[in-house]
């Protein structure tokens, strides 16, 4: 059902970086409207302030993964899932998710700096040849498309290390067997997004299928063997995403799949896409759950308990994408328009 016009008005109220995706995805702008809107992430808001942090050197606080500063074996360390958000893999990540023009960044020689400058904290590895972890790998290809970065054969390590049961597992290297949830989507819109630039290979988009069918097997959120939920995280929907799995995170990169493939939505993920609907607050928006914890820049999204702009513009997507593509989806969506219609009515007194 289409968002109501206030739901827009606060909606489009925004960071350009909300913005001009709101005017593209839900407003149907020309896209004269949306990219201008787009250009002004390098100038204005969250994405001018990312880049004023940019080091001489093109990293951000000094490190790949972790800031140069980090203590390992401090309080911080310490704390499960204080991960800090600021240095450059992170930094790259929400600048390309926010849609700023990758020019800004060649201009300022962003990627041959990073060549040049930046390691990885396992085994000093250079920056563009990645390393042993899925989803920082995936982070890694789809940031050096994006900056023009030949990341072929990363994108090919993903071909070598996918696991038996079709997904990916960052705890390979501890001799983990079993796809995780959350290292197999991660693995996916890497390679998506190696797709969409370069065309992919033969291999690099079987890999991607394969991937994407052990989430669908599951219907996105179901453990195979029993069809139970595979944890309470599922529903959890927090802004930023990071690395963590929950169906509309999921399902918001089933989304751009199907849009780039040109396929319908898999019907085996209704019942997912009903629990994003049953998310829904009644004023038509989706509530932050709490981002993960962890030193941030600055804050991009409010607070636990209250609206997001972030997940309701997720939220509302992905809907109108299900509803308007799926044919379960589009039966669902008439069946509830059909008893609101009903019970409108006995609202008023007609029936």
């Amino acid at each position: 059902m289409a968002p109501r016009a206030d739901l827009l008005a606060w909606l489009l109220d925004s960071d350009p970086a909300i913005r001009w995706q709101v005017e593209r995805d839900l407003l149907n702008e020309a896209p004269t409207v949306w990219a201008a809107t787009r250009a002004s992430i390098a100038t204005k808001g969250f994405g001018a302030r990312l880049l004023s942090l940019q080091d001489r050197d093109g990293q951000w606080t000094g490190g790949a993964f972790f800031p140069a500063e980090f203590d390992f074996v401090g309080p911080e360390a310490a704390e499960e899932g204080s991960q800090p958000w600021t240095a450059t893999t992170w930094t790259l990540n929400s600048l390309r998710e926010w849609g700023l023009d990758a020019s800004v960044l060649r201009e300022r020689r962003t990627a041959e700096l990073l060549a040049e400058n930046c390691r990885w904290e396992y085994e000093g590895r250079p920056y563009w040849d990645g390393e042993v972890d899925c989803c920082i790998n995936a982070w890694t290809v789809a940031n050096g498309v994006w900056l023009d970065m030949r990341v072929d054969e990363l994108a090919d390590w993903f071909v070598r290390h996918q696991l038996p049961d079709g997904g990916w597992n960052c705890e390979w290297i501890e001799g983990s067997t079993r796809s995780s949830f959350h290292s197999t989507l991660n693995s996916l819109k890497g390679l998506l997004a190696y797709e969409i630039a370069t065309g992919g290979t033969i291999e690099t988009r079987a890999a991607r299928r394969s991937g994407e069918e052990f989430l669908l097997q599951r219907g996105l959120f179901r453990r195979l063997s029993t069809g139970e939920p595979v944890g309470d995280w599922i529903g959890r929907f927090a802004y930023p995403f990071r690395w963590r799995y929950n169906v509309l995170n999921a399902a918001d990169y089933f989304r751009e799949a199907s849009l780039s493939d040109g396929n319908e939505p898999d019907p085996r993920m209704a019942d997912a896409i009903e629990m994003i609907r049953a998310a829904r607050a009644s004023d038509g928006t989706w509530l932050q759950a709490g981002r993960q914890p962890g030193r941030v820049w600055f804050e991009v999204d409010t607070k636990a308990g209250e609206s997001s702009k972030w997940l309701t513009l997720s939220g509302i997507r992905v809907l109108a994408w299900w509803d308007q593509s799926s044919p379960l989806g589009f039966c669902i969506t008439k069946e509830l328009q059909r008893k609101s219609f009903h019970l409108q009515r006995l609202s008023k007194g007609d029936l």
